[in-house]
């Protein structure tokens, strides 16, 4: 079996700053946001976007990001923890970023980002799609450097079964490995190819939502549940996946609008 690295959290320390490999990963996902966006203008001209559209839309999805995350972890997740400990509410360097609260904080940023640019929201939604899913295979690896996020019990002689010294000594699935593998570089090859020819409206768009939900769905069969507002397994599913099936079907009713508009 493997045993979990234990990394330290704090890559680096300044006196009293200290910079944590969580925060770094988010710089490197905004990074690659900025990277894979003018690629994105280079190849597909015909969508009308510039180097500094890109630039304006990073400030308002970094602001849908944090909010929307840290407040989809409150509410969604721990809203028990947070009642007691309120103050803890903006430690975002110690981890404890929600997807679905971050994707509705990022749908307020493009609706925002849209009507100030007078673009139309779809093609502000389509135009970033393909850049999102490398962003979380980021997060994903600032998971698995806290140690947090593990993964339910696994068979030993699983090659990968990984221990958590922190948590116990069971050997586990390194679910964020399987998730940033996912929905994160396995959705990003899908979109960016999916992107690179025109497609109606809303369907690159759809193609995200249908691809992570069910990528999430099924990753969430190797980790650890997390508590949620709907207890740890509610029908043998965890809070996660409930949240993935709106997800999903609004993907594949988003699809079929797109194809018949």
């Amino acid at each position: 079996m493997l045993i979990h690295p234990q990394i330290d959290p704090v890559a680096l320390k300044l006196g009293p700053l200290a910079i944590h490999w969580y925060g770094l990963m988010y710089l490197l996902a905004f990074g690659l946001v900025i990277l894979l966006g003018r690629l994105q203008i280079k190849r597909r001209p015909d969508l009308g976007w510039t180097g500094r559209d890109i630039d304006d839309l990073l400030f308002y999805g970094i602001l849908g990001v944090v909010i929307g995350g840290r407040l989809g972890e409150v509410l969604f997740y721990q809203p028990g923890y947070y009642l007691q400990h309120p103050g803890e509410i903006i430690a975002v360097w110690k981890g404890g970023m929600s997807f679905h609260g971050g994707f509705l904080g990022v749908l307020v940023a493009l609706a925002w980002f849209a009507r100030k640019t007078g673009r139309s929201f779809w093609n502000v939604a389509d135009f970033v799609a393909p850049l999102v899913p490398t962003g979380l295979a980021a997060g994903r690896i600032g998971n698995f450097i806290n140690g947090e996020l593990w993964g339910r019990p696994a068979d030993a002689e699983l090659p990968w079964a990984m221990v958590f010294p922190h948590v116990d000594d069971l050997a586990r699935h390194p679910s964020q490995l399987y998730q940033a593998a996912g929905e994160g570089l396995l959705l990003f090859v899908i979109l960016w190819l999916y992107a690179a020819k025109p497609r109606a409206a809303g369907a690159t768009s759809a193609v995200f939502l249908i691809g992570y939900g069910v990528l999430r769905f099924i990753a969430e069969f190797f980790r650890n549940p997390d508590p949620g507002i709907f207890g740890v397994l509610t029908l043998g599913l965890s809070t996660a996946q409930w949240l993935c099936l709106p997800m999903i079907a609004a993907g594949i009713g988003l699809f079929v609008w797109s194809r018949r508009h």
